[in-house]
């Protein structure tokens, strides 16, 4: 087992096309790992080695987080590179639940995209330290300088250049190192691509000298001791590492590096970077439920010898069954060992542990604390602890966001039928953002996922690999209904046919649910219970509760759940012999679909919030296409030669925009969107939506 101490496990995630993956195939190029590099729309047809799917090869893009572990300068390191799109965002948030540190790229023309503020904020939910690499340094309209102040003002880092580059755009040879004051130069050794170190040249030492006290401040404000030591001018390179490794792992700083992947250029100091700033497993506090003691926090600890505990955060079906990755948070896990899964409350048995290299495995004896590695042939479910038997503890599960969108899947044939239901039951295991079931109406399975490239890519998949033909319908917006005012009800529900009958009475009121604004997720429902003396007796009352659960699960207009109802009863009767739980339980439900019709009822959608990136000379015809789908235009904002429109536009119209967008802007404008609120649908749209639900229902 190599030392905790030097250990680092990073995850590299940035904006769509930042260079993730590229940028991770040439930190396996330089620890060795592989001895030629590919490129991710390689010529040669061989793709990355991280996008190891076939579909990412074809479309060039990372669809599931992949998983690999190098050795730089006797550092171990796990690399976890990570999904762009918005739509793989629980690749990323999984990814990041059990990362220590990460690597934030982004591009040095495109600078801070929505996706980088995505990702940013991902990073923050879960505390992990960063450090930023500039990328693309010798494209056209380069400015790492630019990129460093957009960090600041639009993630409030605090964000400080650790290099200045040498040349920037076709002329970028290398860069300065502002710690230690020297300028590298990448093309050294027999293929051009080792670190060559020199003198900084002339025209740029006093821009390296300026640009070195604003790193000093910059550290300093976070340590004392550097400040001492910068008063009494015997600042040492030691000193300073420290210094900025201490900030970064607290958070109160984020060193900004250079460089180009594509051209090879500044990955070697990136990597030193890793090792030098990025906190090992025993710098970072994590802390488990104790399940056995009203779910008390405990801390774990990265030390071998105590009682195992680790998280399973990713499943995939291999051809040799499912493939568990687990992140070890305390103690060591050894083949043979028995562990407890908290959640199914079932022991089993380690048989196979293996690390992962992209879609290539090697077997382990042991994984210590702090390590990243995977099982086979486990049956449990993503986000599941396991412990030592002798504990019960579980580990916080990640923040999984709700899907927005839905599309109905048929099978072409009986065959297909059966592929289908296994392919979907695997695709929902792996990945909690993607759900189905079957709809009882119309009899059909709908499928549900966080956009339309999410959906496109599961049911190609389930094509390749189950071999299962389908035909999709059209893909539906999951709209939701709320209320308005307030309304109140008195219903009584009797039935008196010979034997026991039923009857049950309920009065109250039900209000639309203000948000008090606390806590981040608004309350989808509230029931409030103000019965006096007994009129309904208290056994009853959680079954008036279940029954407007019912109710809200279904709302009369376009069938879609009821969100913000607060439901209030204050009066009501029983009877003795016919009053039953089931009479109470229909009489809420009754109760509130006759409110509802008098609360002033409105639909509400999905309003995304879009960014689209084109140049400049197609800003109007992209303004006129955000107008033309009933969008709201929230900001525009220009550099030198291109335009980025943010805009607040309903899910319902977003459909095929890529392809319009294409066609608008020549191919060169592209976009990104994520959920941003639920907004009011307009009425002649609502009409439509009521009278297309009725038909449905006759049908």
């Amino acid at each position: 087992m190599a030392n905790v101490h030097k250990l680092r496990n990073i995850g590299i995630s940035a904006h769509i096309d930042s260079g993730k993956t590229t940028l991770s195939e040439r930190i396996l190029y330089y620890c060795n790992k592989i001895h030629e590099i590919h490129e991710v729309r390689g010529k040669d047809g061989v793709g990355a080695t991280m996008d190891h799917m076939e579909l990412e090869r074809e479309r060039g893009i990372t669809i599931a987080s992949a998983a690999t572990n190098v050795i730089w300068q006797g550092h171990e390191i796990n690399v976890i590179d990570t999904p762009g799109h918005v739509d793989f965002t629980i690749e990323v948030e999984r990814s990041l639940r059990v990362l220590d540190g990460a690597v934030l790229v982004l591009c040095s023309v495109g600078g801070v995209q929505s996706q980088s503020l995505t990702v940013d904020r991902q990073m923050k939910r879960y505390h992990v330290p960063r450090i930023a690499f500039v990328n693309k340094c010798d494209r056209t309209g380069a400015n790492p300088y630019r990129v460093k102040n957009q960090l600041i003002e639009k993630l409030g880092l605090n964000a400080v250049l650790m290099q200045i580059p040498i040349g920037l755009e076709d002329r970028l040879e290398g860069v300065v190192d502002l710690v230690r004051m020297k300028a590298l130069y990448f093309d050294a050794g027999p293929h051009m691509d080792q670190v060559r170190e020199e003198e900084i040249p002339a025209h740029l030492l006093e821009e390296a000298e300026a640009r070195r006290e604003e790193l000093l401040d910059g550290v300093s404000l976070c340590s004392d001791e550097l400040m001492e030591a910068m008063l009494e001018e015997n600042v040492t390179e030691e000193l300073l590492n420290k210094a900025i490794r201490e900030a970064t792992i607290s958070l109160q700083l984020c060193p900004v590096f250079m460089g180009s992947a594509y051209k090879n250029k500044g990955i070697q100091p990136l990597l030193n970077a890793v090792v030098n700033y990025l906190p090992d497993p025993t710098d970072v506090v994590n802390k488990a439920l104790d399940l056995d003691n009203h779910e008390e926090e405990v801390v774990l600890h990265s030390d071998d010898d105590m009682p195992t505990v680790a998280l399973a955060f990713k499943l995939e079906d291999g051809q040799y069954g499912q493939l568990t990755y687990i992140r070890v948070y305390q103690g060591k896990i050894r083949k043979g060992d028995e562990l407890y899964n908290t959640r199914s409350r079932r022991k089993f048995r380690v048989g196979r542990l293996i690390r992962m290299h992209a879609s290539a495995m090697e077997d382990l004896s042991e994984a210590g604390s702090g390590e990243i590695a995977a099982l086979f042939g486990i049956d449990c479910a993503s986000g599941d602890t396991f412990c030592d038997p002798k504990l019960n503890y579980s580990l916080s599960s990640m923040f999984v966001p709700n899907p927005v969108i839905s599309l109905a899947v048929k099978p072409v044939d009986k065959k297909a039928s059966d592929n289908m239901a296994k392919a979907l039951n695997r695709f929902t295991k792996e990945d909690p953002t993607f759900r189905t079931y079957v709809d009882p109406e119309s009899n059909q399975t709908i499928i549900q996922g966080m956009g339309e490239l999410h959906l496109e890519v599961y049911v190609e998949r389930m094509k390749r690999e189950y071999k299962a033909e389908v035909e999709i319908g059209q893909p539906e917006v999951a709209y939701r209904e709320a209320i308005t005012a307030r309304a109140d009800f008195n219903y009584t529900h009797k039935k008196q046919t010979g034997g026991s009958g039923q009857y049950a009475r309920v009065a109250g009121y039900i209000e639309p649910l203000v948000d008090s604004g606390d806590s981040e997720e608004p309350k989808d429902y509230e029931f409030v219970d103000e019965i006096k003396g007994g009129t309904i007796p208290s056994e009853f009352i959680p079954s008036c509760d279940k029954g407007f659960q019912t109710a809200i699960k279904k709302g009369s207009q376009v069938g879609f759940p009821v969100i913000g109802v607060k439901a209030v009863i204050n009066d009501g009767a029983w009877h003795a012999v016919d009053s039953s739980d089931m009479a109470f339980q229909t009489a809420a439900l009754s109760a509130f679909r006759e409110a509802f019709e008098k609360a002033k009822p409105v639909i509400l959608e999905p309003i995304m919030r879009v960014e689209v990136v084109a140049p400049n000379e197609f800003q109007g015809s992209v303004f006129a296409s955000i107008n033309q789908r009933r969008g709201m235009i929230v900001s525009s904002t220009e550099d030198n030669a291109s335009s980025t429109v943010v805009a607040e536009v309903p899910l319902s119209e977003m459909f095929g925009y890529s392809t319009v967008l294409r066609s608008l802007t020549q191919g060169k404008g592209e976009f990104t969107m994520e959920i941003g609120k639920y907004g009011r649908v307009p009425s002649g749209v609502s009409e439509e939506l009521k009278k297309a639900y009725q038909e449905k229902r006759k049908r």
